[in-house]
C-alpha cells in the first residue's frame, strides 16, 4: 500500500469517526459540557438536586434523613469549591430537592457516573455503621445541585421515595 492510500484510507476513518460523535453529540441536552465548573446557571430556568435512596437496604425513615442530609452537605461542599455560581442558582431557586429510589449499589454506581459523564456534582455516602446498615455501605447518591434539564436526562425513570 502507497502513502496516498494509507492517507486516504485516514482521512476517510477521521472522517467516520467525526461524523458519528457529531451525531451522539446532538443527542446530548444543550449547554452540556462535563464538568461542573463550566456549568453556566445562566444558560437554565431551573435548577434541583436529587438524592437517590437504596431501596434494598431496608433503612428506617430517620436513617434515610441523615444519610440524605449528610448527601446534601456533601454536595453543597463540592459546589462550594467548584461552582459557586450554580450553587447561588439553585439557592436563589427555593433549594427544590426530590428523593428518588435506586434498587441497589450497581444502579447508583452507574447513576454516580453517568451524572459525572454530564459534569454534575455526584456524591455517594458510606455509612460508619454504628446503626442499621453494614460499615462502608453505599446507602444515598446525591446529584446536583445542577440544572434540571441535566438532571432528568439521568434520573426521570426513577420513582419517588
Amino acid at each position: 500500500m502507497n502513502n496516498n492510500n494509507t492517507l486516504l484510507i485516514v482521512a476517510s476513518v477521521s472522517l467516520l469517526i467525526g461524523f458519528i460523535l457529531g451525531k451522539a453529540l446532538k443527542k446530548l441536552p444543550k449547554n452540556y459540557d462535563n464538568s461542573s465548573s463550566s456549568i453556566n446557571p445562566n444558560d437554565f430556568d431551573e435548577f434541583k438536586l436529587v438524592l437517590l435512596i437504596r431501596n434494598d437496604l431496608g433503612m428506617t425513615k430517620g436513617k434515610v434523613a441523615a444519610q440524605c442530609s449528610h448527601a446534601t452537605l456533601a454536595c453543597y461542599k463540592s459546589l462550594q469549591k467548584s461552582n459557586p455560581q450554580l450553587l447561588e442558582a439553585w439557592e436563589a431557586s427555593g433549594q427544590p430537592k426530590i428523593t428518588l429510589k435506586v434498587k441497589d449499589y450497581d444502579e447508583m454506581l452507574s447513576l454516580s457516573n453517568k451524572a459525572k459523564e454530564f459534569g454534575l456534582c455526584a456524591k455517594i455516602i458510606r455509612d460508619a455503621g454504628h446503626t442499621q446498615v453494614v460499615s462502608g455501605s453505599s446507602t444515598v447518591l446525591g446529584i446536583g445541585p445542577g440544572p434540571v434539564e441535566l438532571i432528568n436526562v439521568i434520573t426521570g425513570h426513577l420513582k419517588l421515595y
